[in-house]
């Protein structure tokens, strides 16, 4: 045995313990307010931190020392500060790196673990309503941010002659909408197009109805039930997936019906996790979140489906283009990315 290897693997379990400690105590200063109370990064003590957000002051310490540890925080004599650059993650949710409200996704697991154990020793499927509902609420709080940050500035441009028909006015569809943050960014900068978000959790389109009455775009924002095989339409100019294709029971048979639904000069834009094609080109921090996820959230979703394909949070671009391809779609190209996101376009 080596022991400075095990001394090593130690140190690294160590790390993310305390890693998983401090995202429940993210999640925990988030409910509380705790880091929007110290969104203006000036230090600040335990019991002036407690007054002004009605908690218990010997709580707040130790909350506050548990970051101070964690290198989220500064400390000094006695007093915490919540600097500008971690602020932006933790305090600021308009921020393009606002990080705190998605971590519910995270809490989500540890709920649903006993699922997961009779999935691992079943067929594999969870399904995606069967989860605790702060995976809902953390999921579109996680995703929201980037599609704030880069939707309309970046993605819709990057794709061929898309912008133009919004602009003139186009008929969008956005297939597994979940809570519609994607729909109503979009129905919010092109009033003169008209959109239709579709998922199959029915809570999730009452929500989805809720978030487009919230941002004024109720008249050209609405949402239904249906599935990505069998919603209605077939003079759509732009079809949307939102990182939820490889979720998917049957991906191609998603695609065809896009195929079959879009104009004769329609685009698909299909937004997913960041992947390479190996596994080996995967193994650095964003694979190993979205893996983790994708162990969870899914591959169980997707197993859980007719088909049950299994594609994964970490699919890749090849993988993905062979499911357009098999599905008739003669363009598939990589528009552009992020670190967390491939930005694809199919066209037919």
């Amino acid at each position: 045995m080596d022991e400075a290897r095990l001394n090593d693997f130690m140190g690294k379990l160590v790390n993310d313990m305390g890693g998983a400690a401090m995202l429940a105590n993210v999640i925990l200063g988030e409910e509380l307010g705790l880091y929007r109370a110290m969104a203006d990064s000036q230090l600040i003590s335990p019991e002036a931190l407690a007054g002004k957000t009605g908690c218990n002051p010997r709580l707040v310490r130790e909350w506050l020392s548990a970051h101070a540890a964690s290198g989220y925080m500064e400390h000094s004599d006695g007093q915490f500060r919540l600097p500008e650059e971690q602020a932006l993650a933790l305090a600021i949710e308009d921020s393009p790196v606002y990080i705190a409200g998605g971590i519910g996704v995270v809490a989500s697991f540890f709920h649903d673990k006993d699922k997961l154990v009779k999935a691992m020793r079943g067929d594999g499927g969870l399904p995606w309503g069967d989860h605790h509902p702060c995976m809902f609420s953390g999921t579109e709080r996680f995703f929201r941010p980037g599609y704030k940050a880069h939707l309309i500035s970046e993605w819709l441009p990057a794709l061929d002659g898309v912008v133009a028909k919004l602009e003139a006015g186009a008929k969008v569809a956005d297939i597994g909408c979940g809570h519609g943050a994607s729909t109503v960014i979009m129905a919010q900068a092109f009033p003169r197009s008209t959109f239709v978000g579709f998922d199959y959790h029915a809570p999730s389109v009452s929500v989805s109805t809720q978030r487009a009455e919230e941002g004024g775009v109720c008249d050209r924002a609405s949402f239904f039930r249906g599935t990505a095989k069998d919603y209605p339409g077939e003079d759509y100019d732009l079809i949307c997936y939102f990182d939820c294709l490889h979720d998917m029971g049957d991906p191609v048979g998603a695609a065809k019906h896009a195929y079959e639904s879009l104009k004769p000069d329609g685009t698909v834009l299909l937004v997913e996790p960041f992947a390479n094609d190996a596994l080996d080109d995967n193994i650095n921090p964003v694979g190993r979140l979205f893996y983790a996820a994708s162990t969870f959230i899914c591959t169980p979703n997707s197993l859980s489906q007719e088909v049950g394909l299994g594609l994964g949070a970490q699919a890749g671009e090849a993988r993905l283009r062979q499911v357009f391809t098999e599905a008739g779609f003669s363009s598939f190209r990589r528009a552009t990315q992020t670190p967390f996101n491939l930005i694809l376009e199919a066209r037919k």
